[in-house]
């Protein structure tokens, strides 16, 4: 449906920003039914619904009128998690209103506080900020309530996560009893609906999903990766991919610069986000990203949220989330809008059945496969230099150029496109080399594990012992990183005075001594070995299976003892 009965300004302000249809949540809360009453909206991040409570703000704060009247006292409150959020409300909902008079003021932490008094003082038609500014605000006497129409509570399931709720209330209850409450949110956990019934009066419950379902426009990918090689998938998916912007989530602010760092040293123009940094320097990175100065953002869950980036294409989870809505967050900074983005997971493979969960319980589908290879990556890139040779040749010369293409023309054509191609490809970072392991097959494919009595499964020599402190509390977590494989994937572990005797599943014993024989890090002491032939058809490559099998012995013949790192 197109904008009904739209104040002439907003109607004028959405044609000139190419808004011809309503999206589903905007039309939900332009239907008749919803006029004038308090809202509990459920819709995905990047849906419209600044738009759309910008719209439904309309009749309170203009009635009949052509113009919103005189500014004075604020008219409607916005409240939204974090600074980010707040600014980009503030810009959507400033065009929005901008015909119509409207003065939007921003109050949020990180800002100055003694210009965004002398801003409310001035007077001002809406005002949006973070729950903490504007509780100071309204302490100090700076935001008066009094003559507020309405409250909207964007992201709310979000401001309730990062623990907001008792100055919501206190927001709230400053608030006239006659307002217009709108509640807008990703989810309705318990909290938002106790919330909502507290403070909303016989509330409309709309369900905004778009026709596609949850993040309808985003495809989702899971790559299974080995432990120690998440940040070369990184660089390979980012190479493959190559998107006008991406960015990568990580768990913590340390792994955060840890990461960003190193994109950046491998050319990738790369900034950050943590919340150990300054709004100045946020404000910044996010400046780099929309001028595109920088094409990769490296950010925490929390620095991210609320980020609006129209023209992201991709999100790297280079950890997994915690939960799911952590995952449908992080994804939904792409394929906003209508437009279409790419979620890819990094799974290492003793963590497949974790992500497998988090999937299912995000009501997402993900194809599953390998990061992308260095090779799958050269061959991407012979097509987009090729692809822009061609436009660069299509281009007519300029006249100053005419003189050196003819001094350079006796080089010959061959000679000269292998220049042109060698120029374009110097910028480009190197892809990485990452092992080739045989996925985990799935529940269905899978054979059971070996056990005690059961099948027999590949017997693997660890040199250590107890005598070196070995101990199954850190020896099964230690095979399970190093030899990229689960629990369910290790059968029997014998332990004996100078080495540990470890049985492994058949279909997992080519990828658990690809992986065992790279060693990095502390345990790089520690040595595996396959102690028999690895099964036909599974052996790693460069390994000549042992002309004769060695049956696990009793007593195991004494080697150096070795002392982990635990």
């Amino acid at each position: 449906m197109s904008f009904p009965d739209l104040p002439p300004a907003l109607a004028s302000a959405l044609a000139a920003r190419g808004y011809a249809e309503a999206t589903p949540v905007q039309s939900a809360v332009l239907a008749p039914e919803a006029a004038g009453r308090d809202l509990l909206v459920s819709a995905q991040t990047g849906s419209g619904k600044t738009v759309a409570f910008g719209l439904a703000l309309a009749p309170d704060l203009m009635g009949e009128a052509a113009r919103l009247p005189a500014p004075g006292a604020p008219l409607a409150l916005v409240v939204a998690p974090t600074r980010e959020l707040a600014l980009q409300v503030k810009t959507e909902l400033a065009w929005l209103y901008a015909e119509a008079g409207g003065r939007v003021v921003s109050c949020v932490g990180g800002m100055d506080p003694v210009a965004e008094r002398r801003a409310l003082l001035a007077g001002v038609h809406i005002v949006v900020g973070t729950p903490g500014r504007l509780v100071d605000h309204l302490e100090r006497g700076n935001l008066r309530p009094e003559a507020l129409r309405a409250v909207v509570l964007d992201e709310a399931d979000e401001m309730l996560d990062l623990g907001f709720r008792e100055e919501l209330e206190a927001i709230l209850e400053e608030t006239p009893a006659g307002r217009r409450t709108l509640m807008f949110s990703a989810t309705v956990p318990r909290g938002i609906a106790a919330l909502a019934k507290t403070y909303q009066r016989d509330a409309l419950r709309i369900e905004a999903a778009g026709s596609a379902g949850p993040h309808g426009d985003i495809e989702y990918r899971a790559a299974l990766v080995a432990p120690h090689e998440l940040e070369r998938a990184v660089v390979n998916l980012l190479r493959f991919e190559a998107p006008r912007l991406a960015m990568v989530f990580c768990a913590t602010r340390a792994a955060v610069a840890r990461l960003s760092g190193n994109l950046a040293e491998r050319g990738f123009p790369a900034v950050s986000l943590s919340g150990e940094m300054s709004q100045a320097e946020r404000l910044r990175a996010l400046q780099q990203l929309r001028d595109g100065h920088a094409r990769v953002c490296v950010a925490t869950d929390v620095a991210a949220r609320g980020i609006d980036l129209p023209e992201l294409g991709l999100v790297i989870h280079a950890e997994l989330p915690r939960d799911p809505d952590t995952l449908l967050h992080r994804s939904g900074r792409t394929g906003r809008a209508g437009r279409k983005g790419v979620s890819v997971l990094l799974v290492p493979h003793p963590r497949r059945r974790l992500a497998e969960r988090l999937i299912s319980a995000a009501r997402v589908t993900a194809a599953w496969g390998p990061a992308p290879s260095a090779e799958a990556i050269r061959g991407r890139d012979a097509e987009r230099l090729a692809e822009e040779a061609r436009a660069l040749l299509a281009e007519p010369p300029a006249d100053t150029d005419v003189a050196i293409a003819r001094e350079l023309a006796g080089a010959g054509a061959e000679a000269l496109a292998a220049a042109l191609v060698r120029v374009l490809r110097a910028p480009l970072p190197a892809p990485e080399e990452l092992s080739e392991s045989a996925p985990r097959p799935t529940r269905r494919e899978a054979p059971e594990a070996p056990r005690e009595g059961g099948a027999e499964g590949v017997w693997f020599r660890v040199d250590v012992g107890r005598a070196g402190n070995a101990d199954p509390r850190w020896l099964l977590p230690f095979l399970c990183r190093r030899g990229h494989v689960t629990r369910a994937e290790i059968g029997r572990i014998r332990i004996t005075a100078r080495e540990t005797q470890v049985e492994v599943a058949p279909y997992a014993a080519a990828r658990f001594a690809a992986a065992a024989r790279r060693t990095e890090g502390e345990e790089d002491a520690i040595r595996i070995a396959p102690m028999q032939p690895l099964p036909r058809d599974h052996q790693p490559p460069g390994e000549e299976p042992r002309r004769r099998p060695v049956r696990p012995p009793e007593g195991s013949r004494a080697g150096r003892p070795r002392t982990p790192r635990r």
